[in-house]
Order: structure tokens, then C-alpha cells, then sequence
């Protein structure tokens, strides 16, 4: 990942905390929380505050460099991963992991739409994922 170039290229001032949040999302892809970033990146040297953490990600989403997932009314979880990829939600762990996904989903012709604009389209998938399928199957048996 190069310093500078996706803030660039999208605008975006490159500060040392937003590149700490897409830093910390690049190298863990687990579709982190906001709180889960500010614990990461503090968790050696303690200097950005969760106000400057929050702000962080939220530049990073408008920029489009981050992607937010909304599930189930929980808190936002983040994407660093703008390539299009479906995810699949563990409904036992809550656990959220990319699906590799061959096409976006066409959208709707405009007759169906009947004046809704449509920003983004997102593929769930809920299930068990394989550990808790495992566990699943094992105290069946």
C-alpha cells in the first residue's frame, strides 16, 4: 500500500490517524467496529482520541477508500476491501467474512425502482460459519 496515493487520488488529506484507521483495516480484515479500531491503533502508542478515530473512518467512508456494513443494528462495522465481494454473516458468532463474489447484482430496470436512487447494493449471506457449523455438528453427534 502506497503512503499517500489512495488519499490522493480520492482528495483526501493524508493525516498520520486516517492512515492508522486504513492502515489498521487493510491488515484486519475482520470488518472492525469503530471502538475496535481505536483500541488497535492505541494499542502501542495511545495518541488519537476516539472522537479523532470516529472522524477518521468517516472521512475514509465518504472518500469511498472504506466501506461501512450496517447489520442488524448493531454498530457500524468498516471495509478496507473496495473490491466487490459479498459478505456472510455467522448468526451464532457474529462473526462477518468476505465472500468472493463473481458479479455485481444487476441493478433494477427504473419501472422497478419507481423513483428510489440507488447508492449501493450489498450481498448477505447469514448462516453458520465453518467453526460454529463444526461445533454445530459435533454436539449433534
Amino acid at each position: 500500500m502506497n503512503d499517500s496515493n489512495p488519499f490522493r487520488r480520492r482528495g483526501l488529506r493524508s493525516t498520520p490517524q486516517r492512515y492508522a484507521v486504513y492502515r489498521y483495516l487493510a491488515e484486519h480484515p475482520g470488518h472492525a467496529t469503530a471502538e475496535e479500531i481505536y483500541r488497535g491503533i492505541n494499542q502501542d502508542d495511545p495518541r488519537s482520541s476516539r472522537a479523532t478515530v470516529y472522524n477518521a473512518v468517516h472521512a475514509l467512508v465518504r472518500a469511498g477508500l472504506v466501506r461501512e456494513i450496517h447489520v442488524d443494528g448493531g454498530p457500524a462495522r468498516y471495509d478496507a476491501n473496495r473490491e466487490w465481494h459479498g459478505h456472510f454473516l455467522c448468526e451464532n458468532c457474529g462473526v462477518i467474512e468476505d465472500v468472493e463474489w463473481i458479479a455485481r447484482p444487476p441493478v433494477p430496470q427504473r419501472s422497478v425502482l419507481k423513483g428510489r436512487r440507488v447508492y449501493d447494493c450489498e450481498v448477505l449471506m447469514r448462516g453458520l460459519c465453518a467453526s460454529c457449523a463444526r461445533n454445530a455438528e459435533g454436539s449433534n453427534g
